[in-house]
């Protein structure tokens, strides 16, 4: 005769399903914004370093070397041909000297703001009048001439000289100035983050979200500097990324959060769409957390007069109706 077969269960005997612990999905982590930042803050080797510059001077005198051989050598066997190449050659190194020229002013632009950054903090901190006055002049030279400011430095100029307080001079010039600019570079974090967040979602390929993530977000930044006034050639966008990425890691802000995921969420979204679709909302949020730091980073007055964009606010304007409602 056969007998019910008995199974012994670990854990309590008195376990029951509504005891049970509640298994919980494995919610998207944003993989390809967390590959961007892993990269772009990822430190330097010193030894590696030393190995490309001392290749690269190598490499750079053996071709130079070569250059002044083969240009005497035909200015001896042919000298009209040896003229005419010479010549693209001084044509050359005058491009490569305004490529250095204008990379030097990038970073000379980047360095200006940082100035008005740091003296305009000193100015709030101490309540200084004349450090505030100061910081009003640097930023009426920093936008003087563009068509956009017109407007703004116009309104500076005329009720300026009526305040005597420091932190009243600042968020008026705050106001006047940085205001239209500020929409602008929410724009640009807005059109990122759908990029980002569309990309990720429907393209199947490998490694296709982490190098949509890297150059909408370097795209991304650089633009929020030529918005502030910080243009940054190729060197320049590289320590400006570098920067953004730091300030997002010093302060925590690039992992996934509570926050984050309820922002994007909205009371249970990531539940109802494919995993792709929630990986999508959230590299796409946190594309928006990196382009709130690189406004952060550019702007040349802390927000203090208007506040600070919201992250949830710039996912829900930006992926709205992306996914459906």
């Amino acid at each position: 005769m056969k007998r019910p077969v008995l199974i012994d269960l670990d854990g309590p005997a008195d376990q029951t399903p509504a005891t049970a612990p509640a298994i919980v999905d494995d919610l998207p982590q944003g993989a390809a914004m967390q590959s961007v930042v892993a990269l772009g803050t990822r430190k330097p080797n010193p030894l590696a370093r030393w190995f490309w510059s001392l290749l690269l001077a190598i490499f750079g005198f053996i071709i130079s070397l070569a250059a002044w051989n083969y240009v005497t050598g035909l200015v001896a066997a042919h000298p009209i041909l040896g003229m005419v190449f010479t010549g693209l050659l001084v044509l050359f190194v005058c491009v490569c000297l305004a490529v250095v020229i204008r990379e030097l002013s990038a970073f000379s632009r980047l360095r200006r703001i940082d100035r008005v950054q740091a003296d305009a903090a000193q100015a709030h901190a101490g309540h200084d009048l004349k450090a505030a006055r100061k910081v009003v002049d640097q930023l009426t030279a920093l936008y003087a001439g563009r068509d956009d400011t017109s407007w703004g430095r116009a309104q500076l100029a005329d009720r300026a000289p009526e305040l005597m307080d420091a932190d009243g001079l600042l968020d008026l010039a705050e106001r006047s100035l940085l205001v239209p600019l500020d929409a602008r570079a929410v724009a640009e974090v807005q059109a990122a983050a759908r990029q980002v967040a569309l990309v990720t979602a429907v393209v199947p390929l490998a490694l296709a979200d982490v190098f949509t993530a890297l150059t909408a977000n370097i795209r991304m930044i650089r633009r929020i500097a030529e918005i502030y006034g910080g243009r940054s050639g190729t060197l320049g966008s590289l320590r400006l990324v570098r920067t953004v990425l730091s300030h997002l890691v010093a302060t925590g802000a690039v992992a996934v959060g509570d926050d984050l995921i309820g922002s994007v969420a909205g009371g249970g979204l990531l539940s109802k769409v494919s995993r792709r679709f929630g990986e999508g909302i959230v590299n796409g949020a946190l594309t928006a957390r990196v382009g709130v730091a690189a406004i952060e980073v550019c702007r040349p007055l802390p927000f203090q007069a208007v506040k600070r964009p919201s992250v949830t606010g710039l996912v829900q304007r930006a992926l709205t109706g992306l996914f459906g409602s």
